[in-house]
């Protein structure tokens, strides 16, 4: 039993002596241990960023309008916003939006509440209705004659919630904005390439993000004065569609 733990012993000893030893070899400049790679390949790559703007005209309107009405009673308030949408869909009809193009985004009941300013207490004051529509329009000259006419229509009781523009087959656009994006991005990857001396190899990664801005909208809840205008005047102007890529390359 006393011999096998002083071989024990003796191994342990033995082992010890073998790290001192190679630790004083490194010491005297001989050849350091090899160190595994991590397989980072981050340091061997070049990283960019493009951007491709393509500045379309849009053939599409889309106006978000609605009838809000209040009435002592839910009934009331119900049939005088129901008589009013049903006017300003007939007017959207007679204009030629097609009924596919108007639907309902919002419906709402609620409480209509006032302050009594003399007992400063909260007063119920009536019921409300909100029914909001988006309708696309697709002559865009007709755009300012149509809004004008479902006014007319609602009267009082309509609200014009915004405008904004779009395309139909935004598709073409977007492929020439994401080529312009690639070239963008290529001409930098080359550029640092270059400036750093090293041959630009093929890309191994490819992430693209979309943004696409459309003009400012109209102010919500803004109703129209017929008397101020014969047609509400509306420019659709012109849109960017931004699309953003990054790109990895290889260096050879």
């Amino acid at each position: 039993m006393k011999k096998s733990w002083l071989a024990v012993i003796s191994l342990v000893a033995a082992t010890a002596l073998l790290g001192v030893a190679g630790c004083a070899a490194v010491e005297r400049g001989s050849t350091p241990p090899v160190v595994a790679d991590t397989g980072n390949t981050q340091q061997r790559d070049i990283w960019v960023a493009g951007q491709g703007k393509v500045s379309v005209t849009p053939d599409i309107a889309i106006v978000r309008l609605g009838i809000e009405a209040q009435a002592d009673t839910v009934a009331e308030a119900m049939s005088q916003a129901a008589q009013a949408m049903e006017a300003v869909i007939a007017a959207l009809d007679a204009h030629g939006v097609a009924e596919e193009d108007i639907q309902t985004f919002r419906f709402s009941i609620s409480q209509a509440w006032e302050w009594d300013r003399v007992t400063g207490e909260r007063e119920l004051a009536g019921y409300r209705v909100n029914n909001m529509v988006s309708a696309r329009i697709r002559v865009l000259d007709e755009v300012g004659l149509i809004i004008d006419a479902v006014v007319e229509a609602g009267g009082d009781l309509i609200r014009i919630h915004g405008i904004g523009f779009t395309v139909e087959d935004p598709t073409p656009y977007h492929c020439e904005a994401r080529e312009k994006a690639f070239a963008d991005a290529r001409a930098k990857a080359e550029q640092l390439a270059g400036l750093a001396g090293v041959t630009l190899g093929k890309p191994t990664f490819i992430s693209e993000g979309m943004a696409h801005f459309p003009p400012m909208p109209m102010p919500p809840r803004m109703a129209m004065d017929m008397e101020v205008a014969p047609v509400t005047p509306i420019m659709p102007g012109e849109q960017e569609i931004i699309i953003n890529v990054q790109v990895v390359f290889a260096i050879e």
